[in-house]
């Protein structure tokens, strides 16, 4: 379609939100489209994380946008992480005092005042020039917690600096050489990080057909962005080695935490079995995760595998839950299904791209504006008031008529 011709754009959106085979949804996002990606200018302006990504998909060019939006396969998994969502119903108890509440966290000495926290994404200087250092400075500002990618385009003590020195954890994906591993989390160590969220949900790469489809769209030369194959800050005087060892198994955790003082989190775990095997391997916590749907599409969404992981986990380590979190109200239903804290990553990307700095910090406000208002309005004052008692499951996922399914064009 003709983006330059508005009216004609209209009168088509107009058509689409008459016919039965399209969703609200889709009709929604392309109105957001329209009507925000060139008006909103001011970051305090944009309402919800679904404006901010509409300004942002303007911003980035096509490749880094295919990157940032893709899931695998056919982005099944990551519709469900926001789907799955839907599935749960909030209970709320009326006539409770919440003149105050208390959203503060202390997640494995991760002291915050909020459960929002940053989850790891690399490269995010192809999104805006403040990449990582930008969202550490919008997150320190804002008293949230972020995690930095070992494929983070700004070095970590950069970041770590701009962060105040403190308040941040190193994402580790584990290379095929050891002695790179150990270089990494020495390095993380003494950049100040407290904890390395161990990375496992990726051992023999993925299928990333959006992505590629977004890459066809974009005729610039690649080494005008990536400086033909130059290194990630983080694997700098290091040997050459793959991102991952496909031949690690649970004995791991014991290497690393003889290697570092730091916290071991296991980031990407779905499954009970699993959560019982990090809790024997001597793991500290537990990230359900999928990588935002960009590992194994197995359809599930993190939120529905969360209960499992928990139950089996049985509080012997804090979990964490990423992958879809598009409103307050999803953090709400993530933390009374038990989840200690929770992840967003493609939200704070967009706020990035669409203003940098000022724009993650707009996203941090939104989720915690949100969740502030659905805790009053359920009645819980604080973070440990919110649980399994104020969700119910409906058993099957709904199409929400505002954003679901609006991660990827």
């Amino acid at each position: 379609m003709n983006r330059s011709n508005p009216l004609l754009r209209r009168n088509f959106l107009q058509f689409l939100a008459a016919s039965p085979l399209m969703t609200s949804v889709e009709v929604f996002a392309a109105e957001v489209e329209e009507t925000l990606g060139q008006q909103l200018k001011d970051p305090t302006e944009v309402l919800n994380v679904f404006e901010m990504q509409a300004i942002a998909r303007e911003n980035v060019p096509n490749s880094h946008w295919g990157y940032l939006s893709s899931g695998t396969d056919s982005d099944g998994t990551l519709h469900a992480n926001q789907l799955g969502y839907s599935r749960f119903q909030i209970r709320p108890r009326r006539l409770v005092d919440v003149s105050e509440i208390d959203t503060k966290i202390n997640f494995l000495g991760a002291v915050a005042n909020s459960p929002v926290m940053l989850s790891p994404i690399g490269s995010c200087g192809g999104f805006h020039k403040d990449a990582e250092t930008g969202a550490a400075r919008a997150s320190a500002a804002k008293d949230s917690f972020m995690i930095i990618s070992t494929q983070a385009s700004d070095p970590i003590e950069q970041v770590m600096e701009a962060r105040g020195g403190k308040g941040m954890w190193f994402q580790l994906y584990s290379t095929n050489v050891w002695e790179n591993t150990v270089a990494m989390l020495q390095r993380a160590e003494r950049a100040g990080c407290t904890t390395v969220c161990f990375t496992i949900d990726l051992p023999g790469g993925r299928n990333v057909e959006t992505q590629e489809l977004w890459t066809r769209k974009d005729t610039r030369f690649c080494e005008e962005c990536h400086y033909d194959g130059k290194q990630k800050p983080m694997f700098e005087g290091l040997a050459r080695s793959g991102l991952v060892d496909p031949a690690m198994t649970w004995d791991v955790i014991k290497r690393m935490k003889d290697a570092t003082k730091m916290n071991v989190v296991v980031k990407g775990l779905e499954v009970a079995e699993d959560a019982a095997a990090a809790v024997a391997a001597g793991a500290d916590g537990i990230i359900v995760s999928n990588h935002g749907g960009r590992a194994t599409d197995t359809g599930r969404g993190t939120i529905e595998c969360l209960p499992e992981v928990v139950k089996a986990a049985n509080g012997k380590v804090p979990v964490m839950v990423d992958g879809g979190i598009r409103r307050g109200t999803d953090v709400f239903k993530a933390l009374a299904l038990g989840a200690s804290a929770v992840g967003i990553g493609r939200p704070y990307c967009w706020g990035l791209g669409a203003f940098g700095q000022a724009g993650v910090e707009r996203v941090i406000d939104i989720y915690n504006r949100e969740l502030a208002i659905c805790m009053r309005g359920s009645g819980t004052v604080s973070l440990a008031a919110i649980t399994d008692a104020y969700v119910q499951d409906a058993g099957q996922r709904f199409i929400d008529p505002i954003g679901r399914l609006s991660t990827s064009d």
